[in-house]
């Protein structure tokens, strides 16, 4: 892998199984025809499969990216974690994750113009990797007041909504006298972007707050076709 693991924290990852040596086998490679970002599974000598991760979730329709933090880049995230331990849960939970910390750094270098990504890497990085920010630790939960698709993310410092099905996030954060809400989206970008905000006070309906920014995001994006 062209990058740095880093070496903080701890994630669980699946149980070694029978077909973990074959696994540890599986090496993956990135590289662009056309400018077009082309990921296979070498040791297969397959196309990793978009589809399968937009099942899943779905950041990037268009296709994979990686070098940043991203929507092309949680793509590819959640489509290598998928692919490699075949646990749709496990990828759900971590792909945001693993994209942070090891698809952001992965670079087409060297004579091939090339990254390659070996399965034994893969485990290593998720045993060493910490939960970032927005990643959904627990699966997340879902809510009654929340739409099917939306889940409350646990967090210590402060309240986090994650939408399952698009790169969305509603924050509650403290004001001088009053609680600001969030309606994110990171998308292709570093740092998130603020899609809409509401300034309430502390004594107001802010699960109301949550529930109306929530509805916002979902007419923004409106569900693929068989989405529900």
């Amino acid at each position: 892998m062209n990058g740095n693991v880093p070496a903080a924290g701890s994630e669980a990852v699946p149980e070694a199984s029978p077909g973990q040596s074959h696994r540890d086998t599986v090496e993956y490679i990135g590289f662009r025809v056309d400018g077009q970002a082309v990921v296979l599974n070498l040791s297969e000598h397959r196309r990793l499969s978009l589809e399968r991760s937009l099942d899943l979730v779905n950041h990037s329709p268009s296709g994979f990216e990686w070098g940043y933090s991203g929507s092309g880049p949680a793509q590819l995230a959640c489509a290598l974690l998928l692919d490699y331990y075949d646990d749709e849960q496990f990828a759900r939970e971590h792909y945001i994750t693993f994209r942070n910390q090891v698809v952001s750094q992965l670079e087409c270098d060297g004579a091939a113009a090339c990254w390659h990504l070996p399965g034994e890497e893969i485990n290593a990085a998720m045993a060493t990797l910490a939960d970032d920010v927005v990643a959904l630790a627990d699966g997340g939960r879902p809510s009654p007041t929340l739409p099917e698709n939306w889940r409350a993310v646990s967090r210590q410092d402060r309240r986090v909504f994650q939408r399952a099905d698009r790169d969305h996030y509603i924050v509650l954060g403290d004001g001088t006298d009053e609680l600001v809400v969030v309606l994110c989206s990171q998308g292709d970008r570093a740092y998130p972007a603020p899609l809409a905000h509401r300034t309430v006070a502390e004594e107001a309906d802010v699960e109301q707050v949550i529930q109306e920014l929530a509805e916002e995001s979902n007419d923004l994006i409106e569900p693929l076709e068989g989405e529900h």
